[in-house]
């Protein structure tokens, strides 16, 4: 049984790619479209980060803090980057198959391994502070508040370490779905909550100092005859705005959250496993089957959404500027429209695909590529 799930949970990780789940004869990816380019994107660097995201499905998403940009590959090798030049500040080689990664605050720079350690580095130096282990593989980025570092597992656990000592100071334990997608989404953090979705389609806060339960929503319930009909896991992490939390799982919705009390305050059918973005009064997600869609959150009507990228293997969304940025299995960056969601322009990064969401600050987009490539753009 156990090696059946795991090839089942092997088999969802492409099932979520974009394949389906019956007999019939797959569709191809859709054919890139034309259109008239209104917005041209100007490299201002790029940078190879050792092997990238490796053959497994990964998503090592890079971040930010201040100046710096941290990047990992698949088999340990870490970059601290100046955003603005690209220039290397310092680089550390962990030899350990990084599997999640990276989460960076308050001086301190995480990434988690498939092997089921923790590891905090020193965010201006690289120096090691502290390891730790925990009950199973860590596909996402830890996060941090400054006291108290959440890691969440493959195993639908979450732990809360001390950040000065790596020491374990909690652990919040629930049941993992019979299957799951290969992946987890990274919890959030707070000064006084740790917020998680799980693959049983909830979420749940706890009490960031000792893992108690503080609320629990359910988004998604599980519908279908099979166990692969009734896989809901939320993989795309959690987006924090204001005081609401936005969310979306796999064949199951879109929906925002109260922060203090888990109270749903809108929702809509969707299936994602990469997440959404948020932007004037809008969410965008990229779904399942590649379409990406723009929600009124007001309403939760549908504002537009755009379909001529279906079966493309979409990364999670972004907002730039006044537009949405999505990646793709080919590696092509498009921009979206915020108003109408037609293509404004295109850009390819990376031909071995780009599955990691794109990072924005200011008028700066990061995208890092599945063989690597880290490159940052703006529009010329």
């Amino acid at each position: 049984m156990i090696g059946w799930k795991q090839a089942a949970v092997l088999t969802l990780a492409v099932l979520a790619a974009g394949c389906s789940s019956n007999s019939k004869k797959e569709l191809p990816p859709a054919e890139l479209t034309q259109f008239n380019e209104e917005v041209v994107l100007k490299k201002l660097w790029s940078r190879s980060i050792g092997e990238g995201q490796g053959e497994k499905y990964n998503t090592l998403v890079p971040a930010i803090e201040n100046d710096r940009i941290f990047a990992a590959d698949v088999t340990g090798e870490v970059y601290a980057l100046n955003r603005l030049t690209g220039d290397v500040a310092w680089e550390k080689d962990l030899d350990l198959p990084v599997s999640g990664a990276v989460g960076v605050g308050y001086g301190l720079l995480t990434l988690g391994t498939l092997k089921g350690e923790v590891i905090a580095l020193d965010a201006s130096s690289g120096k090691e502070r502290w390891r730790s282990r925990v009950s199973s593989e860590v596909l996402a980025p830890p996060a941090n508040n400054g006291d108290v570092v959440v890691v969440q597992t493959q195993d639908d656990r979450l732990i809360g370490l001390d950040a000065a000592t790596g020491e374990r100071r909690w652990i919040y334990e629930s049941s993992p779905a019979v299957l799951t997608l290969r992946g987890t989404g990274a919890p959030v953090v707070t000064n006084r909550l740790a917020i998680a979705g799980l693959s049983s389609g909830k979420v749940v806060a706890v009490d960031i100092q000792n893992g108690v339960p503080v609320w629990e929503s359910r988004v998604a319930v599980p519908q279908g005859r099979s166990e692969l009909d009734r896989v809901v896991d939320i993989d795309g992490g959690l987006l924090l705005s204001g005081g609401t939390l936005y969310v979306s799982t796999y064949q199951g919705r879109v929906a925002g959250l109260d922060l203090e009390s888990g109270r749903v305050l809108w929702q809509r059918d969707a299936s994602s496993y990469v997440g959404v973005a948020q932007g004037f009064g809008n969410v965008y997600v990229s779904e399942a089957s590649g379409t990406v869609e723009s929600v009124d959150e007001r309403s939760s009507s549908s504002l537009w959404s755009n379909d001529s990228m279906a079966r493309r293997q979409l990364s999670a969304p972004e907002v730039f500027s006044s537009y949405i940025a999505v990646g793709d299995f080919e590696g092509y960056l498009h921009l979206l429209s915020q108003v109408d969601g037609r293509f404004v322009g295109r850009e390819r990064i990376d031909s071995d695909g780009v599955r990691a969401r794109p990072l924005v600050v200011g008028d700066t987009i990061y995208v890092y590529g599945n063989s690597g490539k880290l490159e940052a753009l703006t529009v010329r």
